[in-house]
């Protein structure tokens, strides 16, 4: 699969599918070497689909430099330019989302439809959870902590009255075969940085929505 060089950066991304544009922006530590991956949801199926690794993350550079949400937008529409794409349809997850925010707000041109999916604005609009805070938790103590945080299903009396799941739960969650590699931890904290900075409650006025068909 193919890297580009943008924005100083050599970043990669994978394309699959056939049908509308659409581009997909992942979560907090998104690692397309993870899977299954957004390739194997129904969205391959019905869209020429592409989503990358963003900065600091999976098979793209990692700088070990302060990031921008601004810039994880600019990161986005030069990989539409590099596609060819002069717009498309965006679908952001979590923090993906967060820097969808930012790529309509900044290019407000290239985004056809857009579908924010458990992310938030920031600011007065309300946070995500801070990541930041917990980011000293490794492993499977941060597996621990998280599980009943992502899934409220899955409390201290579920885990106590099944074990053998929890501990499951606990070794996959806790699993990060990538952790020694060069860049990646500075690479994930320069990320959660620029996600507790983000703040685009103010300006969300501001998208348009001309309610105009789609172009593909």
């Amino acid at each position: 699969m193919p890297h580009t060089r943008l924005n100083g950066l050599n970043l990669y991304y994978e394309r699959a599918g056939a049908g509308p544009r659409l581009l997909f922006i992942s979560g907090t530590g998104g690692d397309l070497r993870v899977t299954p991956n957004v390739f194997a949801s129904p969205l391959a199926k019905a869209f020429d689909l592409v989503a990358y690794d963003q900065r600091g993350l999976g098979r793209t550079d990692k700088p070990d430099a302060p990031y921008s949400m601004a810039q994880y937008a600019d990161d986005a529409a030069a990989l539409m330019d590099h596609l060819g794409w002069d717009d498309a349809l965006v679908v952001g997850v979590s923090f993906g989302g967060m820097v969808a925010q930012e790529l309509v707000l900044r290019h407000p041109t290239r985004v056809q439809r857009l579908v924010l999916a458990c992310t938030s604005p920031g600011g007065e609009g309300g946070a995500s959870f801070a990541f930041h805070e917990i980011e000293h938790l490794k492993g499977e103590d941060r597996a621990r902590f998280m599980i009943p945080i992502s899934d409220t299903r899955r409390d201290a009396a579920w885990a106590a009255a099944n074990p053998q799941d929890y501990a499951a739960f606990v070794a996959m969650a806790g699993a990060d075969p990538f952790a020694d590699e060069p860049g990646r931890a500075a690479g994930a904290h320069r990320q959660l940085e620029a996600r507790a900075a983000h703040d685009t409650w103010d300006r969300l006025p501001g998208i348009a929505c001309p309610g105009s068909p789609a172009r593909y």
